[in-house]
């Protein structure tokens, strides 16, 4: 049976969403890789818009109209289950150190002038100007009296009555038994691999499991959503703790949530939580000395007695974050594929209002207006003013270029896995200087296809920022490729990253991939069985694959026996300039071919450029001699020509070689005495 919607990520994003659409009438299955690893459990569970003083705008909005949901919406989940989710509209109190007097005081909710202190009233409140959501400033006096053992150093502190706090962990545990009540199909231990398009429509998600098909699709995988697609989601990881609070003590116990300087402290029943640091760490899992003992010091100078406390527990997760950590939630560059995810440190606040928008969206069509700010769109279409849109057109040093003239019309076209180019000479985009000198190098040498490193882009690798923006990809077909793979497993991981990231910047029909497996870091040869094993799994997937190779005739022959759309043997190591160093071998490869052959790796000249093409090469890869070259735009022009002259110099054919000198001038009819 085919569900309708499949939902990627098991989190409280991907649950919340699963029960509101279930609700609607609509048969959902949850795929989820590790429950226990979902950023929720990462969570203290405050619903504090407020206290985290989010700046006016869209994102202020939403967070805002999610918690005005919370209390119907948490009813509901516990009216389903019989559990209880641990909601309480307790507000949320914001202490403030010595040094941060004067912007507290001031107010943090832009307040503007500073409000009068009641010291005489038994709890002073002083509310700031915000009409949707009010803010109170305390005294010292009324801060101290209200919350008890706080910190000496605690001058005043901000009320915010409209805040919240839900048990994290109830909470998730009351999302998937109540998605288990009404029906949701829950699939727990699987992986996503990758997601299957064809024109413009996910046809099945490849999982652990096997492909998995549905009508629609919600991409609700938190920090894992990079793995999946070219989104720029990346885990920042929170490490937290609690404290027991002994059942047994002098002091009164905390009865509100603190929201201090970089940390923050929720009383349960019978701990505090303690949280959170912020690590741009990537993946690497478990707490650190260092970091639990920032939490430590900064709650013991919130709240010192809770130093007597016993220590409960450590744990840590990973959220995840945006580049202005602005969730991205909405319509995709699929018809029938949805966003949920990057809510960095407000997945749980933002839960019902994220799970009631995409179910509108999916089942209704109708896209709030709040979604327009928060499309993964805004971090694709920004053209950056100093690195203008491609066009093929560049100045260099002596002058415009012209148009090369086409080539005799005895010669066919390049044609690789079914698509036409016109130029034979492809180049890269790494080791230039600045991303002006490689728009102008690409614009320079006619090429048609340019080869860019994905994970470059995506990690956005020094020389690489802006790298999508550069290019006009309507003129020129991206061959991503897979450089620094060093494994068959992560070639494929990447390639299909490759393929969304073609599909995200226009060229939903590209499914080219130029695959590299290279474990040796000193000389660069690529692992020929790794190559071949990856390149079976993506031709099954639907890939065209331009493997790169050593120069191996019988490593050639069995990757076009297997499907590969060419393949690309290598003249000498990467980046070395040492051009022709395997010509019998290429020679071989040629000669057997029946895919083209694209000479890659190691030419550093013009001379050698056009050596390689009288061999019968199809096609040329050319990045490190333009790209280190003093003037790169005047060598791409100058492989250009070369790729021109060679291929003419072959469909011509080369005179015989001789052992003796042949005059060129004719020997009859000369003067003679």
């Amino acid at each position: 049976m085919i569900s309708e919607t499949v939902i990627i990520g098991g989190g409280v994003i991907g649950l919340a969403i699963a029960i509101e659409l279930k609700l609607r009438g609509t048969n959902v299955t949850v795929l989820c890789r590790d429950f226990q690893a979902a950023a929720t459990h990462a969570a203290a569970g405050m619903l504090a818009p407020d206290a985290e003083n989010i700046p006016n705008g869209a994102m202020r909005s939403l967070c805002w109209r999610s918690r005005a949901l919370y209390p119907d919406w948490t009813r509901k989940l516990e009216e389903l289950t019989g559990l209880n989710t641990g909601y309480r509209a307790c507000g949320i109190l914001a202490p403030i150190f010595e040094e941060s007097r004067g912007a507290g005081e001031q107010g943090s909710r832009g307040a503007g002038e500073q409000e009068k202190l009641l010291s005489s009233a038994p709890l002073p409140l002083c509310p700031s100007d915000s009409e949707e959501s009010p803010a109170y400033w305390l005294n010292k006096e009324a801060i101290h009296q209200y919350q008890p053992g706080l910190g000496a150093e605690v001058v005043g502190g901000w009320w915010y009555p409209e805040d919240a706090q839900v048990d994290n962990k109830a909470l998730a545990h009351v999302l998937r038994t109540a998605a288990e009540s009404v029906g949701v199909e829950l699939k727990d231990g699987i992986t996503v691999e990758a997601f299957l398009q064809q024109q413009g429509q996910v046809v099945g998600v490849q999982t652990s499991a096997g492909m998995i098909r549905a009508a629609h699709y919600v991409l609700a995988s938190g920090a894992w959503s990079n793995e999946l697609l070219p989104l720029p989601v990346l885990p920042r990881k929170g490490q937290m703790l609690s404290v027991r609070i002994p059942e047994v003590s002098p002091e009164l116990p905390l009865k509100r949530v603190l929201f201090g300087q970089d940390i923050y402290i929720v009383p349960r029943r019978d701990r505090l939580v303690i949280g959170a640091t912020s690590e741009d760490v990537g993946f690497i899992p478990n707490n650190t000395p260092e970091g639990i003992q920032k939490l430590l010091q900064a709650a013991i100078r919130l709240y010192p007695q809770l130093k007597h406390y016993p220590i409960q527990e450590f744990w840590w997760g990973f959220r995840p974050t945006t580049p202005d950590e602005l969730p991205i939630l909405g319509t995709s560059h699929c018809q029938n594929l949805t966003f949920a995810t990057g809510h960095y440190r407000n997945g749980i606040l933002l839960a019902p209002v994220t799970a009631a928008l995409i179910a509108d969206l999916i089942l209704e069509q109708k896209s709030d207006p709040l979604l327009a700010d928060f499309h993964y769109s805004r971090f694709q279409s920004k053209s950056s003013t100093s690195t203008p849109m491609l066009t093929h057109s560049a100045n260099f040093s002596n002058g415009h270029h012209s148009a090369i003239s086409p080539l005799p019309t005895q010669d066919s076209p390049l044609i690789i896995a079914g698509k036409t180019f016109q130029s034979r000479l492809m180049t890269g985009t790494g080791k230039y200087r600045t991303i002006e000198e490689m728009q102008q190098s690409v614009a320079a040498s006619d090429c048609q296809i340019v080869t860019v490193a994905v994970r470059r882009v995506q990690t956005k690798a020094p020389g690489h920022e802006g790298l999508a923006e550069a290019l006009d990809w309507t003129k020129i077909w991206m061959l991503p490729n897979t450089a620094g793979c060093q494994t068959a497993e992560e070639a494929i991981r990447v390639a299909r990253l490759g393929r969304e990231m073609a599909k995200l910047l226009g060229q939903e029909d590209n499914n080219f991939i130029k695959l590299e497996v290279i474990p040796d870091l000193k000389y660069l040869l690529p692992d020929p069985i790794g190559t071949l094993q990856a390149a079976e799994q993506l031709v099954k997937e639907g890939f065209a694959v331009l493997p790169y190779i050593n120069a191996d005739p019988m490593l050639a022959k069995r990757l076009e026996e297997v499907g590969c759309a060419t393949v690309m043997p290598l003249a000498s190591p990467i980046g070395s300039g040492q051009g022709l160093k395997t010509t019998a071998n290429i020679q071989i490869i040629i000669e057997n071919a029946g895919v083209p052959v694209v000479v890659d790796a190691g030419i550093g000249s013009p001379s050698e450029a056009a050596q390689a093409m009288e061999l019968g090469a199809d096609a040329l890869l050319i990045n490190s001699a333009i790209a280190l070259s003093p003037n790169p735009a005047a060598m791409a022009r100058a492989m250009n020509l070369a790729a021109v002259a060679g291929r003419l110099a072959y469909i011509a054919g080369r005179m015989p070689i001789k052992d003796y000198a042949s005059p060129s001038s004719p020997l009859t009819g000369t003067i003679t005495s």
